[in-house]
């Protein structure tokens, strides 16, 4: 029958009994050998673990910074394009009022001087139109990119205004274009708009002079 003798070794600082000899501490002289024992190697942790963890957590930050200046730059972009669609709106908004300020003044001026056709005696001035007038998609409909929006146009009159210039006839006409994209009833303005509301208001004061001794059918005042 085989015996399996093992062999312990001795720790530091014990005296091996087969040798006889001490069993020097680490980092002291053997005087026997004359010679320094060296220290217990020790392991330090691995440098690349944290510099992994480093790593990791400087990532999440540039993502958590990238996202947000992504987010923000969104939000910009967006303002922006919002700005610039009420600011085209806006300009078609005024061309509208424009318009209704110039169906107005057509209204009042008599440009075809159809009211003193043959003689000037008596004078006739031109009234207002019915005030107020819509003008939009359900009535007049405006041409081209104004067509979406409607003009009410209201005009109040006074005939024969107090003059200086004789036996004049004078008209005083004033016209109040409101133009608008969301109007309610069929008018504007509107007084509990939604969002992306546009309202844009003209206004203008005309005068009509005739003279009864002047030629017909202009009746100009010279």
């Amino acid at each position: 029958m085989n015996h399996v003798t093992r062999i312990r070794n001795p720790e530091p600082g014990t005296r091996n009994s087969e040798l006889g000899t001490q069993i020097p501490e680490p980092g002291t002289r053997n005087s026997e050998l004359g010679t320094q024992i060296p220290e217990p190697e020790t392991r330090n942790p691995k440098p690349e673990s944290r510099q992994a963890g480093v790593s990791i957590v400087t990532a999440i930050f540039l993502l958590v910074v990238l996202a947000l200046l992504g987010a923000f730059m969104l939000s910009v972009t967006g303002l922006q394009q919002s700005s610039l669609v009420l600011d085209v709106q806006g300009v078609r908004a005024y061309q509208a009022a424009r318009a209704g300020i110039e169906w107005g003044a057509w209204q009042v001026l008599d440009p075809n001087r159809t009211l003193n056709p043959v003689t000037c005696s008596p004078v006739v001035l031109p009234g207002c139109p019915t005030s107020p007038t819509n003008l939009g998609p359900l009535t007049t409909p405006l041409a081209g990119t104004l067509s979406p929006f409607t003009v009410t146009v209201t005009c109040s009159a006074t005939i024969n205004a107090p003059t200086t210039e004789g036996n004049r006839s004078v008209g005083a006409y004033q016209i109040i274009a409101t133009a608008c994209n969301q109007p309610t009833a069929g008018a504007c303005p509107n007084a509990t708009p939604a969002e992306g509301y546009v309202e844009r208001q003209l206004q203008a004061t005309l005068s009509k002079c005739k003279d009864p001794t002047a030629t017909a059918p202009r009746c100009a005042c010279g």
